[in-house]
């Protein structure tokens, strides 16, 4: 008999407009925090240096190996593993959260590719040659490089959010403290790269935001296409 932990569930609708809701209200707050990118450069000024025109913090080998190394692939490395367990064992629920860990991350690493704003390192208030703009705001003639926004490395924590969908049906408690580390994971990350002068604090929320995003919506089409049972 099949374990029903190992299977998949469909949620309600009402969890996905809550969801919904809640996503439009955070994209509402993230951008009134970015529009003027006051609390961006207030969080990055105080790990840059003015006299030397740089970031002390950018190339200190324990903050990259502890933070934009160690914790990425220990993340990537428990995706792998849920993902081979999964196949091998035959769970669908873990394989799916499992492909849920990099889904999120990619969306982010697409919408990068897409970006025009730049890193602050390379900023000019930061002793690079690229001109800042606000979230939304016309992209400026010497934009720089660009492909900085959303938070890559931040995206790889927020990943573990995906542990939500693991326990919820028979342990939410759980699943929500899931999702809670996740959350904690994520912005750890990311700060870590604030501190290094690669990311705006903001390019991290909203990593966190289409993480979350891609999980939830993912996770509703899968679920509802193969599961026939009635919804929990």
């Amino acid at each position: 008999m099949t374990n029903k932990t190992k299977m998949l569930y469909r949620l309600p609708l009402r969890f996905y407009l809550n969801q919904l809701i809640a996503l439009f209200l955070l994209a509402l707050v993230f951008t009134w925090l970015a529009r003027d990118e006051g609390l961006d450069h207030l969080l990055t000024g105080y790990w840059f240096d003015a006299a030397t025109q740089s970031f002390p913090w950018q190339q200190d080998p324990l903050l990259d190996l502890l933070n934009h190394r160690l914790l990425k692939q220990l993340i990537i490395a428990a995706g792998a593993f849920c993902l081979l367990y999964g196949l091998i064992r035959r769970q669908p629920r873990l394989i799916l959260v499992a492909a849920l860990f990099g889904l999120g991350a990619l969306s982010v690493g697409i919408l990068k590719t897409a970006s025009h704003h730049s890193c602050p390192w390379d900023l000019l208030e930061y002793g690079g040659k690229a001109i800042s703009y606000p979230l939304f705001g016309a992209v400026p003639d010497g934009s720089g490089s660009g492909h900085c926004f959303p938070g890559g490395h931040a995206s790889s924590g927020f990943g573990v959010m995906a542990l939500f969908f693991l326990f919820y049906r028979e342990r939410p408690r759980l699943a929500w403290s899931c999702c809670a580390l996740g959350v904690a994971l994520g912005l750890a990350m990311g700060y870590g790269q604030v501190m290094r002068g690669a990311h705006f604090f903001s390019h991290n929320l909203w990593a966190g935001w289409w993480v979350w995003l891609t999980q939830v919506v993912v996770y509703g089409m899968v679920s509802t296409w193969l599961v026939k049972e009635p919804k929990v």
